[in-house]
């Protein structure tokens, strides 16, 4: 990823996206593979040394209720990260919450008050305030606003695109939302069981989608004209065990377009234009 870059993560439940937030956050160790952030390989590495990087990357999570300590108030849930990752005086971290507490469109008379005392939208706003304490590099938003009405969705997602532009944030934008994915990302990356199966800029995803599993998840997207008619592609089938992957396409017992060599052969990654890949044997080199 790049510096003020957006990245969708979509699929259905159960796919890894959650899971490759945990991973990139080092909140989960990875079996395989390789983790670089900054360029550091950071997959593997004790807690004492992930304690330092953790300042610049910060997370965003789902359940803007379970992701705060009921028993703090809001000041101190915001200046805790300032506690843990800097020397700043009581009179600085103050400060700093008052001033983040107004970036997000509350006040500094919140600060006092206990999560209880807000509605979903304001505790996810708390939640964001708190995630750009330390001025992080990246931000990992984990379906940030699933348990939001529709109506404080559209204002958090107004904030995250406004706080982007200001602190120059990059994103690592978790959903199962593509309507909400397109909006916010500048590329996005299609799971599946635990695969991703293909990345491309959204103009390009949207417009012309390669993998069969992005067709069918792009034809669930409901269009607000009547008017008009999109044909629904209706995936049958049952889904891999994740315990025991097939050896082959992890898609192919679901797909249509489905050919002997899926079931044998796990397919590569290949670039079939400028910066869209996907993984399916129907575009080999």
């Amino acid at each position: 990823m790049g510096k003020g870059e957006s990245l969708g993560i979509v699929g259905e439940s159960g796919c890894g996206k959650s899971t490759t937030g945990r991973l990139i956050n080092h909140l989960l160790i990875p079996d395989s593979g390789e983790i670089w952030f900054q360029g550091k390989e950071i997959s593997h590495i004790s807690q004492d040394e992930m304690r330092p990087i953790r300042k610049d990357m910060q997370m965003i999570f789902q359940d803007p209720a379970g992701s705060l300590n009921p028993r703090m108030r809001v000041s101190e849930l915001i200046e805790e990260p300032l506690l843990i990752h800097t020397d700043m005086s009581a009179e600085e971290r103050a400060k700093i919450v008052n001033n983040l507490l107004k970036i997000v469109g509350l006040s500094d008379k919140h600060a006092s008050r206990y999560p209880h005392e807000f509605s979903g939208g304001q505790k996810q706003r708390i939640g964001i305030a708190r995630a750009l304490t330390v001025n992080p590099h990246l931000v990992i938003a984990d379906e940030p606003i699933s348990a939001l009405d529709v109506s404080i969705q559209a204002q958090v997602l107004n904030l995250l695109h406004k706080l982007q532009e200001e602190y120059k944030l990059t994103y690592v934008f978790i959903s199962h939302d593509l309507s909400v994915v397109e909006m916010i990302s500048d590329r996005i990356a299609v799971m599946y069981l635990g695969f991703v199966v293909e990345t491309a800029p959204k103009e390009m995803l949207y417009k012309t989608p390669l993998h069969p599993y992005t067709e069918a998840l792009l034809s669930a997207v409901p269009i607000p004209d009547p008017t008009l008619h999109k044909e629904r592609i209706i995936l049958e089938g049952d889904i891999p065990s994740t315990i025991n992957l097939p050896k082959g396409c992890p898609f192919a017992a679901r797909c249509k377009k489905c050919k002997p060599e899926c079931l044998e052969q796990r397919p590569e990654r290949v670039e079939v234009e400028p910066g869209h890949f996907v993984a399916c044997h129907l575009y080999k080199k």
